[in-house]
């Protein structure tokens, strides 16, 4: 992090998939320390891209990315990172690949050279922090859709990031659960970036909501929604559906 506080900060960044029109195109963000920020907008226009372009998941064709006050460009660059920023996948299966829940969420720290005791106890206390004491040794694949959600967010926070990446956090989520995520992510110490369809849970959990266009992301002050369930810019401006 710069001395402004200043964790994530992206300039002039473009990107495109096999030689395709920019997903990403002269992108700039910045991200603060205590930033709760919100990304709304349609599929296909770049948010998922955004966050794997944040982990070096994916490399941009040209621009500059600084993270926690150092520039990122080669994979070793993200190491460190993968390290701090804890992403939380859109569909919950990719991210659990072990046998048992305590095995999933112990997995993180171990890797980072907790010892296991340290890692079991980390991973309790998580688990117990998200309502899933007793989960430990709960089959991962025959939880639910929500239990595997949950969960997953359980090994992101194992891991102690320093930021949190959400994408689609509430995907197949009843709205007991969502009521949930909620509460557990307004009651986390955390900065935090999230991905959303659903205007009520990301207005609930956000400080700022932003909606990326051709490319681009713009702050909400024109962003709107209407009966009909859809989101842009301009949205208070008259106009008509072709």
């Amino acid at each position: 992090m710069d001395k402004n506080g200043v964790i994530i900060q992206l300039e002039k960044v473009c990107f495109a998939y096999h030689g395709g029109n920019n997903v990403i195109d002269e992108l700039d963000l910045t991200f603060h320390q205590g930033d709760r920020l919100g990304i709304i907008a349609p599929n296909g226009s770049g948010k998922t891209t955004l966050f794997h372009i944040i982990m070096g998941l994916l490399k941009p064709c040209s621009g500059k990315i600084e993270i926690f006050g150092r520039p990122v460009q080669k994979e070793k660059d993200f190491h460190s990172v993968r390290r701090r920023i804890g992403l939380l996948f859109q569909d919950a299966d990719d991210q659990l690949f072990s046998p048992t829940v305590l095995e999933d969420v112990a997995f993180g720290p171990l890797n980072i050279g907790k010892s296991k005791e340290e890692a079991i106890s980390i991973s309790r206390r998580i688990l117990d922090f998200l309502g899933l004491s007793g989960f430990e040794d709960r089959v991962t694949f025959k939880l639910s859709g929500g239990e595997k959600r949950f969960v997953s967010l359980a090994a992101v926070l194992a891991m102690e990031p320093a930021v949190l990446l959400l994408d689609e956090p509430t995907a197949g989520l009843d709205g007991h659960t969502k009521a949930k995520l909620i509460e557990v992510l307004t009651g986390l110490d955390l900065p935090y970036i999230v991905i959303s369809h659903e205007y009520d849970f990301i207005t609930a959990v956000t400080g700022q909501i932003y909606t990326i266009e051709n490319g681009k992301i713009f702050l909400d002050e024109e962003l709107h929604v209407h009966q009909h369930e859809h989101v842009h810019r301009m949205g208070k401006q008259p106009h008509k559906h072709i």
